[in-house]
């Protein structure tokens, strides 16, 4: 082999080796190099076009090298991205940004809703806030009768099947499966503890959710919760009125639904929520009971308590009496307070 044979070879070698390192940079910047400079949140509706999620990635300024992602997805095909809820963490390059988008690698969220909704339309709106499909949406999967019965529940029942927690789901999770993942969550909750603490107050669990219900209306101060509960259970045992004012106001619900205080005319209303006319549990809960009242509900404080009045502090909490004379003695300080303080509101203004 001659001088000149051998000088075009490594010539042509290392031109060759100099492309190569030159296509694998390219390849390494395009692709390969972390391009994202702080974590970024993104929730791509199904509104969104290309255009619109170019733009959004863009405004953002999330990225190091916008020109570098831009040929990327170009190369890749990002119109082929999928809705969803995306979290980007920094170090995070190129190609796993635009794998993230089309192949819908969500990140879940974490959804929070608590107790005191009082009907099963309300909860679709409070869904509808945290998901992706609207009220609408919910409602049509919610709502169904025939769904309401697969459940195993009643119209009047099924708001309790609803235990208020935090839970990971993703965005775009369709009203059927979240639904489903509510009635999952309700028989974990009733596990064999809570049910044999039911079964000892001879309540099924709708019972136990209903009387969770009123707990629920009547305070949201914990403390006190078990004591509500054991002056219902005492109410019950003795074969009184329950008299609960919440369940009044849920009565009134369709007609008066702010309610700031129930008077006398509103005792009248003709409902199996009234509490005030009939008697035992109304056929089901008045709104979703908090966890706290459930649990105040299965270990009620064992009390002679048959009647409890709010504090005229209005600090939330009430003064319980086992006599009716010490209960009106109760409540006449209590409305004395009021309407002190109605008065001085008024000269206020």
């Amino acid at each position: 082999m001659t001088r000149k044979t051998i000088t075009i070879i490594s010539c042509t070698a290392g031109i060759i080796i100099l492309a190569a390192a030159v296509f694998f940079l390219y390849y390494y910047i395009t692709f390969k190099k972390p391009n994202v400079i702080q974590e970024t949140e993104l929730f791509i509706d199904r509104s969104y076009t290309y255009e619109r999620l170019i733009d959004t990635l863009r405004s953002r300024e999330f990225l190091t090298k916008w020109k570098s992602f831009e040929r990327a997805s170009k190369k890749i095909g990002l119109n082929h991205f999928k809705k969803g809820h995306y979290i980007f963490k920094p170090g995070m390059n190129n190609s796993q940004i635009i794998n993230t988008l089309t192949f819908g690698w969500e990140t879940p969220i974490k959804f929070s809703f608590r107790g005191y909704t009082k009907t099963v339309p309300r909860l679709c709106g409070v869904f509808a806030k945290a998901f992706e499909a609207d009220s609408t949406e919910f409602a049509e999967a919610f709502l169904d009768s025939e769904t309401i019965d697969s459940l195993g529940f009643k119209k009047e029942t099924y708001i309790g099947m609803f235990i208020p927690d935090t839970y990971e789901m993703y965005w775009t999770s369709s009203p059927e499966k979240i639904l489903l993942r509510m009635k999952l969550e309700y028989d974990k909750f009733w596990d064999e503890k809570r049910c044999l603490a039911a079964e000892k107050m001879h309540f099924d669990k709708n019972q136990v959710m209903t009387l969770a219900s009123i707990v629920t209306g009547e305070t949201n101060h914990v403390p006190e919760m078990a004591t509500i509960a054991g002056v219902y259970m005492n109410r019950l045992h003795k074969g009184m009125l329950l008299q609960a004012c919440p369940t009044v106001i849920f009565a009134h619900l369709d007609k008066e639904p702010n309610i700031r205080r129930v008077l006398k005319r509103h005792l009248s209303i003709d409902s199996p929520y009234n509490t005030y006319k009939y008697p035992g549990l109304p056929p089901g809960p008045i709104c979703v009971p908090t966890k706290s009242a459930i649990e105040a509900v299965l270990h009620y404080e064992k009390t002679n308590y048959l009647f409890f009045a709010a504090k005229p502090e209005f600090n939330g909490t009430h003064n319980f009496a086992s006599t009716y004379s010490e209960h009106i003695k109760n409540g006449k300080a209590y409305t004395k307070a009021y309407l002190k303080r109605e008065r001085e509101k008024k000269n206020n203004r």
